[in-house]
Formats: structure tokens, C-alpha cells, sequence
């Protein structure tokens, strides 16, 4: 009969239970507040040297479009690929943002797919 083993944790690991619990606690509690600052902000994505202009959140919520007047003459199919390119641009700002933001939120805790 084992004695004072409880579930097999020992005073030390309950302890680094404890720590983790708080940790992820405010891992939580820093995403939320994460996910505001992401709506928030605004990030832009270029292309045609500044002809179109895509602007997203930091969540990837599409906000608006700006195309140059200077634009309007390339015709539909330019101005199409403009905005594809200009909003790819801003995807992937977005995505890094958001990518670093989250690893300075979760910083040390070794969280798996971070």
C-alpha cells in the first residue's frame, strides 16, 4: 500500500501544475486582449507601386479598397491583379503580425503548432 502518494503527484509537481494553470490563465486572459488589439489595428497592402491599396484588420477583416485614378486606365483585368496582389500583401502582413504577436504572448511556454 503506497502512502502519501495521492494521485502520484508529488508536492513539487503539484506546484508546477499550479504554475502551468496560472500561465495559461493569462495566456488567456493576453489572447483576449490580443484579439482586440488585432481588430484595431490596420494593415495595408500595396501593390503597383502604391496604385491599389488594400487595408485589412490584424484579424484579416477586409476594411476597404483604394485604387489610384491613375489605375483606371489599365483596364479591368490590371486592376484585378492589382487588388489580388495588394490583398495578398496584406494577408501576409496580417499573418506575421498576428504570428508575433502570439509568440510574444505565449514567449517560453513551448506551446505545440507556435
Amino acid at each position: 500500500m503506497s502512502q502519501g502518494k495521492g494521485f502520484g503527484f508529488g508536492l513539487g509537481k503539484m506546484k508546477e501544475l499550479t504554475e502551468a494553470f496560472k500561465k495559461a490563465q493569462q495566456v488567456q486572459e493576453g489572447a483576449k486582449q490580443l484579439q482586440e488589439e488585432l481588430d484595431k489595428l490596420e494593415v495595408e497592402g500595396l501593390a503597383g507601386g502604391g496604385l491599389v491599396k488594400v487595408f485589412l484588420s490584424g484579424n484579416q477583416e477586409p476594411r476597404r479598397v483604394e485604387i489610384s485614378p491613375d489605375a483606371l486606365g489599365e483596364g479591368a483585368e490590371v486592376i484585378s491583379e492589382l487588388v489580388t496582389a495588394a490583398m495578398l500583401d496584406a494577408y501576409t502582413k496580417s499573418t506575421a503580425t498576428m504570428r508575433e504577436r502570439m509568440e510574444e504572448l505565449t514567449g517560453g511556454l513551448n506551446l505545440p503548432g507556435m
